[in-house]
Order: structure tokens, then C-alpha cells, then sequence
């Protein structure tokens, strides 16, 4: 179906005005996307003109016969919501109707985690006598020693690590760039996949990656999910793990070791302290667990 370029209007702003990353620019086009589809098919108004009950069949329409979960469905409220808000504002339209709208309650699960044990396995998985092996030991360190997001560490520029100051220049969501320690063990490790595996895996390539891969370019998403997926079999990890895992699991260490919640949000890059506050959550659990454990009346 032909696109509304009422649509692109939208996806444009969203990049103008709020610098929203790609991928969530392009989340919000393909949830404005469904609802024009859906009413085209339905042979009802285009989607800058939909009314509250389209919008209701249509969510209706998404959980009923499309199944969708919860937590899509409250994405796609959201998207919505905020396309209209959007029209409103251009003065494209004078009634809002979604602002009736009601995301479904979400109940917030506590984030996948690791042991200290099980990262401490999982950090000496790779067999640091190979230049990939040293890679994955690179990037597995810097990853725990800075809760960065997968897209920020396979990004990593040589020139955003400063192996003096031990920090890391970051740019995350939306373009924002925030500096994070990363301390002394995963600076040498960096600093040792440098001096004795970087060159050998790119051999005659160049390149302004830090992590990279034989093709001279960088490690993708992808390859550094196989990549812990692999050394996690390695360590005798047999529980779900990507990523994201080893993000949780630096936060939570941190919190159990008194961190304040503040300093967790500025370090993992979370716009809002609600976000940061499921960590809160972890903790709590875990002194239950202690308390069940060591009190004679647990």
C-alpha cells in the first residue's frame, strides 16, 4: 500500500525535533504504518483523519486476532498517541482521537541477571592465547566494566577510549554522549587486544573501530551475540543470556554494593530514574534471599 507522507512528516520530526535514535524513529513509522494499513483495508478514513473508533477497532483488531502481547500493545498506544499529538501540534487537526486511549497495565519483571560468579566465568571464557579470543575477552570486560548498551560497544571508536583516565566516551541514545569509567582491568585488556590481537585480525585493514573483525570492519550486533552465547556454553552457563545480560548484571552489582541509584542512571544512560528504579527492585530481592537464608527465623 501507497505510504501517507503524512507519515514521513512525522518520522522526520521526531528526528528534528527530539534527535531520536534510527531504530526508534523507525519504530514509531512502522506502528503509524499498521494503523494506515488497517484502515485502508478497511476502507475507512486515511490515518490523519482516523477517529476514537478506529483507533479502538484497530487495537481491538491487533489484540483479539493478531495476539498481540501487552507490551506491544503498549508500544503501539504510545506511537500512536504521539503521532496525534503531533498532527495537533501542526495544526493538521483539532481533536485528538487518542487521547482517550489506555495503555494496558504492565507488570515489570526483574531484569536477567548474572552471579558474580557466573560473570567471573564468563569473563574467563575466551582463550586469550588467540587474537579473537583476546577480542572477546576485550569486549567482554569493557562490557561489564561499563554497562554500555551492545550498539555502543560494537560502535566503540579507538579515539573514544582513553586508556589514561580509564574512561570511555560514549554516544548513546538519541545522540547523547556521556563519559563512563571503566576501570583498571578492562583498560589492560583493552590495551592488551591492542598491542597483540587488533592488528593481526585486520592484517593490512584499516579501520576507526576498536572491536573489529578479519572482514576490517566492526563487530555487528549479531556476531557479539553469538559471541557470548558461545563463551557462555564455554563457562557452563546453561541459562538464557545476550548482551543485555551482562548490562543488568553491572548494574545490579553495583546496587548490592551500595552504589547510589543516581549514579547507575548517569552511568547506564537512562534519561529517567524510573527506568533505572527496577534495580531497586533486584536488590530488594536479594536481601529476602538473605534474610530467608542467615535469620534463625527466616
Amino acid at each position: 500500500m501507497a505510504i501517507d507522507p503524512i507519515i514521513d512528516q512525522f518520522a522526520d520530526a521526531l528526528w528534528l525535533s527530539d534527535g531520536l535514535a534510527r531504530n526508534t524513529i523507525e519504530s514509531y513509522r512502522r506502528d503509524v504504518t499498521q494503523l494506515h494499513d488497517w484502515l485502508a483495508l478497511h476502507k475507512r478514513a486515511a490515518v490523519a483523519h482516523a477517529t476514537s473508533g478506529d483507533l479502538k477497532d484497530f487495537l481491538g483488531h491487533r489484540v483479539t486476532v493478531a495476539k498481540s502481547s501487552p507490551r506491544s500493545t503498549a508500544r503501539l498506544t504510545s506511537a500512536l498517541k504521539r503521532f496525534f499529538q503531533y498532527l495537533i501540534q501542526e495544526r493538521l487537526i483539532t481533536h485528538d482521537p487518542s487521547a482517550a486511549l489506555e495503555s494496558p497495565k504492565l507488570t515489570r519483571g526483574l531484569p536477567k541477571s548474572l552471579s558474580e560468579r557466573d560473570v567471573e566465568s564468563l569473563l574467563n571464557a575466551p582463550d586469550v592465547n588467540t587474537p579473537l579470543g583476546l577480542r572477546d575477552r576485550a569486549m567482554l570486560e569493557t562490557l561489564y566494566a561499563t554497562g554500555l548498551r551492545v550498539t555502543e560497544l560494537v560502535t566503540l571508536k579507538v579515539a573514544q577510549v582513553s586508556l589514561d583516565m580509564n574512561v570511555v566516551r560514549v554516544i548513546g541514545k538519541g545522540n547523547k554522549e556521556r563519559l563512563v569509567p571503566m576501570g583498571e582491568v578492562a583498560a589492560e585488556w583493552i590495551q592488551r587486544y591492542q598491542l597483540h590481537a587488533r592488528g593481526d585480525i585486520l592484517g593490512e585493514q584499516k579501520t576507526p573501530d576498536l572491536f573489529v573483525t578479519q572482514r576490517g570492519a566492526a563487530m555487528t550486533r549479531q556476531m557479539f551475540w553469538h559471541t557470548i552465547k558461545t563463551q557462555a556454553f564455554r563457562a557452563g552457563i546453561h541459562v538464557p543470556i545476550s548482551p543485555h545480560t551482562l548490562r543488568h548484571a553491572f548494574a545490579t552489582h553495583l546496587i548490592n554494593h551500595g552504589a547510589d541509584l543516581r549514579v547507575v542512571q548517569l552511568l547506564l544512560g537512562h534519561a529517567d530514574i524510573t527506568t533505572t528504579q527496577i534495580y531497586t527492585h533486584v536488590a530488594r530481592e536479594r536481601m529476602k534471599a538473605l534474610h530467608a537464608m542467615h535469620h534463625p527465623r527466616g
